[in-house]
């Protein structure tokens, strides 16, 4: 851990150098990472404003995206963006062809403005040109393209302001692909509209669209959602994995290249802690902490050193270390223990962020991400080292966190993200002393990130419910 040297009134402080993401989000022409000071940095594809950083040209390394602050979660649409304030409002940029970015016109931005009317929410979701937001209530709205029904209000009108999907409640996490949509409500169950045409991804056993939610077939007892481009997939609390739709890339994990329009499990899946889906492909996160893929790999977005297609799981053998995933278009990424972003796969346009348009099977490093570069800050007061000890770890959920010397701090924060980089716990310290109970008892069983400000200071801690 970096030391803190105690010095006197008005001492300078160096900040060190560092590069550091906390959520990763990629799309098929652009990827996004929210910030350790949650700021937003993006790359990749730029002809609609996508980037957000006022221009209109593409960058094959991360720029800052304009104004925002305070970010706790990112989404990535086809050619739009959303993120998610902590003080519960939303912000969009990029294409609003479709009123996409629900401010109540059809104008493009690439800068970062208010959707309309929208509080209260806790997570945001990107379809192609459609967007989704769940309340803190569990009601779900949306806006922007209709005309499969991904909007789920019963009509095929298009909305540039966000609407309430009436027939939803207790909704606890939001999904999708392309063009259909995906909820989980507080039962275990998972709930499905938009297109199913395309090889049945809303998994009730027909191939009719539905312009309302309808259950999915067979599936209780789900913790995670995950839509590819026309498929869908489950994450079971016994770490099972489930998909249905679309499968001619072999994305469906078993084996062959048939559609279903029902869940199917992945059998050589287990112990599983998240789940994403691509275009024509999807990665698992298993709780080693290692990376499995399968499907279509003609771009390498499999990242296994070749460009054949699996139609089973194969692990990524140059990733350990990974607690967070993201499947692209056509390409992935993966986000270290350690703060480092990779990516891998398609790269016309910059998206995989390694400074060239070169196209890889292998992961390699994003760079120049979440820097802060050496500077000086005057602090004024007395400032010490500190240690941070948490136990009991593995938990039940209920842990404490001990800190050294933290009798004379003046601010500070403890920030907690799960593995898709949600924040599930805030809590600001004044004058704290040397020992707080967290409870995470409610949570599910995996991996959590814990991040403790202290002044200048970041702290980062893994912690693991079992």
């Amino acid at each position: 851990m970096k030391k803190i040297y105690k010095t006197s009134l008005f001492a300078l402080l160096i900040l060190p150098y560092f590069s550091f993401g906390q959520t990763i989000v990629g799309q098929d022409r652009f990827s996004l990472s929210i910030c350790i000071d949650s700021t937003v940095m993006a790359w990749g594809g730029n002809f609609w404003g996508e980037l957000g950083n006022g221009t209109y040209t593409d960058s094959n390394v991360p720029v800052q995206v304009s104004s925002l602050t305070s970010i706790i979660g990112i989404e990535g649409g086809d050619r739009h963006s959303l993120a998610l304030k902590n003080n519960g409002t939303v912000w969009a940029w990029g294409d609003n062809t479709w009123g996409q970015l629900g401010n109540g016109t059809y104008t493009s931005s690439n800068i970062p403005i208010a959707v309309s009317f929208l509080t209260n929410i806790k997570a945001i979701y990107t379809g192609w040109d459609f967007s989704l937001a769940l309340k803190n209530d569990g009601t779900v709205w949306a806006w922007g393209i209709n005309g499969w029904g991904e909007l789920g209000n019963g009509t095929n009108i298009k909305s540039n302001v966000p609407i309430q999907i009436n027939s939803l409640s207790g909704i606890i996490a939001i999904s999708g692909g392309d063009h259909h949509s995906l909820a989980l409500k507080n039962d275990g169950t998972i709930w499905a509209w938009g297109n199913n045409g395309n090889g049945g991804q809303l998994g009730n056993g027909n191939n009719t669209d539905s312009n309302v939610p309808l259950q999915v077939l067979s599936l209780t007892g789900i913790s995670k959602i995950a839509g590819g481009g026309y498929s869908s997939f489950a994450l079971k609390n016994d770490g099972t994995v489930w998909a249905w739709g679309k499968n001619n890339g072999g994305q469906l994990g078993n084996g062959n290249t048939f559609d279903s329009n029902i869940p199917l499990q992945i059998t050589s899946l287990s112990n599983v802690l998240t789940i994403e889906g691509g275009y024509q492909h999807a990665l698992a996160l298993k709780n080693d902490e290692t990376v499995w893929a399968w499907g279509y790999n003609a771009l390498g977005e499999l990242g296994i050193g070749n460009y054949n297609n699996n139609y089973l799981p194969i692990q990524i053998p140059s990733l350990f270390g990974i607690t967070s995933i993201e499947a692209g278009g056509s390409s992935s990424m993966a986000l270290k223990n350690d703060g480092s972003v990779w990516s891998w796969g398609y790269n016309m346009n910059g998206q995989l962020g390694n400074g060239n348009n070169i196209d890889t099977n292998l992961p390699i490093q994003v760079i120049n991400l979440c820097q802060v570069k050496q500077s000086t800050v005057s602090i004024n007061e007395i400032t010490e080292q500190v240690s941070v000890t948490i136990f009991p770890n593995p938990s039940n959920g209920i842990f404490n966190l001990e800190m050294e010397q933290f009798v004379n701090l003046k601010m500070g924060s403890i920030d907690i993200f799960n593995v898709l980089g949600e924040q599930i716990f805030q809590s600001n310290i004044q004058n704290q002393t040397s020992n707080i109970q967290i409870n995470l008892s409610a949570q599910p069983k995996g991996i959590y990130f814990v991040n403790i400000k202290v002044g200048q200071e970041l702290i980062s801690k893994k912690i693991v419910i079992e």
